[in-house]
């Protein structure tokens, strides 16, 4: 190279034997709560074999490392309290993660279910909750605009964020606004 750099040429290195697939693996789980997915996509760029692949990832789901339903509910508390979304929204965050559709199914119904919910009275129980709670953190303070495309502009906001239309609506109405 002209400005007298040198470039590192990657060379094939032997692919992780199950012992070292499991330390790549614990050090990735460590960061975060990950689905089986993440974690083989993971295993499988650091070059392990598939059947180092599916033992590493069948040992950590039986000590209780990898656990796509547990994922689910994490996932879905860390956006109700962080940055609320609805329900669609969040299903399509966990498809993008991996998790698969039997859990998402059983993630669905335990979400829905106030009562199953944490005593924590900052997190919202439910959908109109959320909804309330992602345009407070919207408007930051600010009062509710009373134009129609301002408030067409938030629908669409809350819309985007996963809120079906009718929670979008019931949502805007009761912070004070006349929608049709």
């Amino acid at each position: 190279m002209p400005d007298g750099r040198t470039r590192r040429l990657k060379t094939a290195a032997e692919p992780p034997d199950a012992s070292k697939a499991m330390e790549i693996a614990v050090g990735y789980l460590g960061t975060r709560p990950r689905t089986r997915w993440e974690t083989e996509r993971r295993l499988r760029r650091a070059g392990a074999t598939d059947p180092v692949i599916a033992e590493t990832v069948e040992r950590l789901a039986e000590i209780g490392y990898l656990d796509d339903a547990a994922f689910a509910r994490w996932w879905g508390e860390q956006r109700d309290r962080h940055a609320p979304r609805g329900s669609r929204m969040i299903e399509a965050e966990l498809r993008q993660h991996g998790v698969p559709r039997e859990v998402i199914e059983a993630y669905r119904i335990d979400h829905a279910a106030p009562e199953r919910r944490p005593e924590d009275e900052t997190v919202p129980s439910t959908e109109a909750e959320r909804a309330a709670d992602a345009l407070a953190r919207h408007l930051r303070g600010r009062p509710l605009p009373t134009d129609r495309k301002a408030l067409q502009r938030i629908g669409m906001f809350l819309m985007r964020r996963g809120f079906d239309p009718e929670t979008v609506r019931s949502t805007i109405r009761e912070a004070g606004a006349d929608v049709p």
